[in-house]
């Protein structure tokens, strides 16, 4: 959160100094009581605390209803007919024009984005279009799995992607390996495993065994590619963007959407599934009004998860946006038991169970992280306070 730097000098003095003077330059300057200047700062410090969480509080609501209504509407298009996976792909990205509106509303930090040189548009353009197009085969990789497998299994498999987001942080981001991020991996596993094991095939009429693992192989690689790109994406920002403002982050979004949805829509063309898609919409299981209903409001929901992970990174970090996104997961199979009815078993009881540790693992190393930047920040303010008072 930016605190100005009046707010600042407030509020270090206030809790520095126990006299009524403090020392700038050759002179001293008398310290306010609490119905001055003191106090005011100090209140507007915690009004801008307060409207910080109110924002986090609101882009983490975004991210998790946008993920979980979206992962139950393409379940829901597969359960009453539809069929297309390029389709799927396509709408997990075709309402990316959304992010324009908080590009255009919101002003991004003038002395971010001053602090380096921008990158040619050739390196930009090859960045762009690299992730893009992983990014849409990611997205065909999800569709697929969601084909075959109930919402709830498909979720606690996506929740492998933390597990793998560790190891390629590792590698890419210098990512510390500690204990509990290594319990988190373990643990995340073990979750993925014993879905692996459970035959969930009879959870959907139709789907044989093979199709079922099949499926479990496209999230589960869907999720470590997911992974992967969180990784590249956040490698992009410190080694070729240089920078991490508002308006660059939701650029990559919306640059790599454009690219994702223009290889989908080729994969659409390519597969010849446009031709089975008016058919869909007749045979559709309720009506044709819902099957366009549905596919629109599924884009619109992928977009407003997609602005609560813009959100996060932007005013919380990274790592927090991901971490939040894979703990949103867990809403998703209590949520497809009450919707569609999905067999919660004793293995996927366990599973859930297993992932929540895990979640639990590793928000609380990020916690620790914090802490310790946090203090490290402190020792030093104290230290420039110290020079000047």
């Amino acid at each position: 959160m930016e605190i100005s730097a009046s707010m600042q000098k407030a509020f270090s003095t206030a809790e520095e100094t126990g006299g009524e003077y403090c020392k700038v330059g050759d002179h001293e300057e008398p310290i306010m009581s609490d119905d001055g200047p003191l106090a005011n700062d100090l209140h507007l410090l915690k009004l801008e605390r307060c409207r910080w969480w109110l924002l986090v509080v609101v882009n983490i609501f975004f991210l998790v209803a946008g993920q979980a209504s979206a992962v139950l509407l393409g379940r829901f298009y597969y359960d009453q007919g539809g069929n297309s996976k390029w389709l799927s792909t396509l709408v997990q990205t075709a309402a990316f024009p959304i992010l324009f509106i908080p590009l255009f509303l919101i002003p991004s930090s003038q002395e971010a984005s001053a602090s380096s040189s921008t990158p040619s548009f050739k390196i930009l353009a090859s960045v762009y279009l690299f992730l893009g197009v992983l990014i849409a085969g990611d997205n065909w990789l999800y569709s697929t799995g969601l084909l075959y497998l109930s919402a709830s299994t498909y979720s606690l498999i996506c929740a492998s992607q933390l597990a793998f987001n560790a190891v390629f942080s590792f590698y890419l981001n210098s990512q510390r390996f500690t204990a509990l991020i290594l319990n988190s991996v373990v643990v995340l596993s073990l979750s993925a495993a014993l879905i692996a094991v459970n035959d969930d095939s009879d959870g959907l009429s139709g789907v044989s065994k093979g199709k079922y693992i099949l499926g479990f192989v496209c999230t589960l690689g869907a999720s470590a590619i997911y992974s992967l790109l969180l990784s590249l994406i956040q490698l992009s920002f410190q080694k070729v963007l240089k920078k991490e403002t508002f308006s660059v982050v939701l650029e990559m979004q919306i640059y790599t959407a454009l690219v994702a949805t223009c290889v989908s829509v080729l994969g659409l063309f390519a597969s010849g599934e446009w031709k089975t898609l008016h058919e869909e919409m007749e045979s559709f299981g309720q009506g044709r009004a819902s099957y366009v209903l549905t596919v629109v409001f599924t884009a619109v929901c992928w977009q407003v998860c997609s602005v609560g992970v813009v959100g996060l990174i932007f005013i919380v970090s990274s790592l927090f946006s991901n971490v939040i996104s894979t703990v949103g997961l867990a809403v998703t199979p209590i949520a497809s038991v009450i919707v569609f009815h999905d067999k919660m078993n004793g293995v996927k009881v366990i599973a859930m169970l297993l992932a929540l540790w895990g979640f639990a693992s590793y928000i609380y190393q990020n916690y620790l992280d914090d802490s310790k930047a946090r203090r490290m920040q402190g020792a030093g303010d104290e230290t420039r306070n110290d020079s000047v008072c």
